[in-house]
């Protein structure tokens, strides 16, 4: 159904290009990680990643196609690889668009949320399990939307047809699941088949006033759930996947200099007899101070994350690898006026309930326009009394460079 699904895909692509005037735009990046690490994992890693899109437009119709390849260091110097090498069809759908309507057709990553430092309702694509953690690196989804436009708002209905496997680095990557000796099955169990349509329906909006601007979004899922689970036979991992209704939002409100954000979820599990209903809470808000002398700026951040299973007896937040359960994150934002768009994000996120902290600074500047430059650093502090990811991990610190050219 895939296969014939991609070819006429290719064919409604190629039509379009050949009336179409074609546009290219992508990166070549370097990433290059150092960090403390268990003896079992390797103690750095350098990745090239390369990234091209193809985009075409003929009146109201237009096409779009984005691979993403990925290569690390380590998967071609020695035997001890971390499986962390591939290319991936990131996006390749056609849509038609007027002025009232939208229709869309093929592989497409979309993006919900509201918050900085974790967006919990950004869930209609998977994130690949073999890249960096830290950094948003979804995987399209196969998909058939139509949206409606309002003077000012949107209603979507979204069929995605295909619930898609993913992939982990080895047991060497230092951010695998994976110890020594243990191997996962890229295979997706699901008590349904894997084509078994998901269907959201989406409205969203503005509305404003004098001293105010409010952004709206509504979203209800009828499918598979984003949140999987692992069972392990001897020392393999298996993934599984199950069908939920799910009910979501996510807002901001401008009022004078401060934003205010909200994201909530509630989900209902249809069956799975392992996974309890849960609720996933944030709030944030973000307060700019009047510019500086020099015209830079300083954001004031603060954010809570709450997550909570319904059902005693069931998997909870550490069986199921959630971090932000109960979570209070404090950062400052400086952006700098100049022409190289300098910025910088730091701050602290504190675990109230496992009694763990995480620190972070971000750093991002252009040179010479063409080429971006990101530095990072973090450090966690892991709970010394449950078995949270970052305890499995241990005391944990990591300086990153990375610096991209783009076309």
């Amino acid at each position: 159904m895939i296969l014939s699904y991609k070819k006429l895909l290719g064919l409604i692509f190629l039509s379009t290009f050949s009336y179409a005037q074609v546009q290219t735009e992508g990166f070549i990046a370097l990433d290059s990680q150092n960090y403390s690490s268990k003896k079992d994992k390797h103690s750095n890693n350098i990745t090239l990643e390369q990234k091209l899109k193809l985009s075409y437009e003929k009146d109201d119709f237009s096409s779009v196609l984005e691979l993403y390849m990925q290569e690390d260091s380590t998967d071609f110097s020695n035997k001890h690889d971390n499986k962390r090498s591939f290319i991936r069809l990131n996006e390749f759908y056609t849509q038609y668009e007027t002025n009232n309507y939208k229709v869309l057709i093929g592989k497409n990553i979309k993006f919900w949320g509201a918050l900085e430092v974790k967006n919990i309702v950004d869930t209609f694509n998977i994130q690949d399990g073999r890249t960096d953690p830290f950094k948003i690196d979804k995987i399209g989804a196969y998909n058939i939307s139509y949206s409606h436009y309002f003077e000012d708002s949107e209603f979507s209905i979204i069929t995605k047809i295909y619930e898609q496997k993913n992939k982990i680095a080895s047991s060497n990557y230092i951010y695998s699941i994976l110890n020594e000796n243990e191997s996962f099955n890229n295979k997706l169990k699901s008590k349904k088949s894997l084509y078994r349509p998901s269907i959201y329906l989406t409205y969203n909006g503005s509305t404003y006033g004098d001293q105010y601007s409010l952004d709206y979004a509504l979203i209800y899922e009828n499918g598979y759930d984003s949140q999987r689970y692992l069972s392990r036979l001897a020392n393999e991992y298996i993934q599984h996947a199950y069908l939920v209704n799910k009910f979501m939002t996510f807002n901001t409100l401008v009022y004078n200099s401060t934003l205010y954000k909200l994201e909530a979820l509630y989900t209902n599990i249809i069956e799975d007899k392992n996974i309890s209903d849960y609720i996933h809470l944030a709030i944030g808000v973000e307060h700019t101070l009047e510019s500086l002398e020099n015209g830079n700026e300083i954001g004031l951040l603060a954010e809570y994350y709450y997550y909570d299973t319904l059902e005693d007896n069931k998997l909870n937040d550490i069986s199921l690898g959630e971090n932000f359960q109960n979570d209070l994150f404090l950062g400052l934002r400086y952006s700098f006026n100049d022409i190289e768009d300098s910025n910088a994000v730091g701050g602290v996120i504190l675990d109230t309930k496992y009694n763990e902290q995480s620190y972070y600074l971000n750093y991002e500047t252009r040179i010479l326009d063409i080429l971006k430059l990101k530095l990072d650093y973090r450090y966690n502090e892991p709970s010394s009394t449950h078995n949270t990811v970052y305890s499995r991990q241990g005391r944990h610190q990591r300086f990153a460079f990375n610096i991209s050219y783009h076309f």
